[in-house]
């Protein structure tokens, strides 16, 4: 990691949004952490002006003239399609308001953070931010994060495929996957957790024929030791580090 005194204007502020905390760090123009990653919490009620007063005003504090940013929901040409988790009135434990909800929906989020910074912004779902930073490129891989929920990304011979946000989608006894794979999920069982891992991963695998499933998100490093050595794709376990390096091929294109 280079010091902080070494890094200039030419570097890219990357931006992790998550339902639990947001996550930022200066990345090179290559995707090399510049500087020890920063962690604070994500704000409730957190509708869309707050989220961007609060990205604004960090953003401000960074000499920095591009940031990527990856947002924990369906996203789709700089708009919101559906929120996720971040329309939940107090966090991941909370009902959904709809109000918030529909605040959320169509929001053109990279428009407004780009007006509010004066800096180039470029956003895409978190996950596909997580695929850009651990991908290599070869065949199909799928990228699945566990977080405070959970998403996934697919990516084609380098190339990011356009597919749904699973998070909000049910995949099990009426429950959602951020539900079944989320952090209130662990915490209550982290054996079931596992298990229910292994029974997602191996879904989306097939369904998605994927060669490669790289597994990001902070609570990565928390799945068993094996557990997925019977899947017949190629698992990769990522740092968490990997989603905020993937900032940097948002400029490169």
């Amino acid at each position: 990691m280079t010091s902080t005194s070494e890094t200039t204007g030419a570097a890219i502020l990357a931006i992790d949004v998550g339902a639990t905390y947001i996550k930022s760090a200066l990345v090179s123009p290559t995707g090399e952490l510049l500087e020890s990653v920063r962690r604070f919490e994500t704000p409730y009620p957190c509708a869309p002006g707050r989220l961007v007063e609060t990205l604004a005003a960090h953003i401000a504090e960074r000499e920095c003239g591009q940031v990527g940013v990856g947002f924990p929901g369906e996203f789709r040409d700089g708009v919101v399609v559906e929120p996720g988790n971040l329309s939940r009135a107090g966090g991941i434990a909370t009902d959904i308001d709809p109000v918030i909800h529909d605040e959320w929906l169509n929001f053109d989020l990279q428009r407004a953070l780009r007006d509010a910074s004066h800096r180039d912004v470029r956003v895409v779902n978190d996950a596909t931010l997580a695929a850009l930073g651990c991908c290599e490129g070869v065949g199909r891989e799928l990228v699945v994060t566990l977080g405070t929920g959970a998403g996934i990304a697919l990516v084609v011979n380098g190339e990011p495929e356009r597919i749904r946000d699973v998070g909000g989608e049910a995949f099990l006894d009426a429950q959602t996957y951020d539900q079944l794979l989320g952090e209130p999920s662990r915490l209550r069982d982290e054996v079931r957790w596992n298990e229910l891992v292994h029974l997602a991963v191996s879904h989306v695998a097939v369904e998605f024929a994927a060669d490669t499933v790289h597994l990001g998100g902070g609570n990565a490093r928390r799945v068993a030791s094996g557990l997925l050595d019977d899947l017949h794709q190629q698992i990769v376990i990522n740092d968490n580090d990997a989603t905020l390096q993937g900032a940097a091929k948002l400029f490169q294109h």
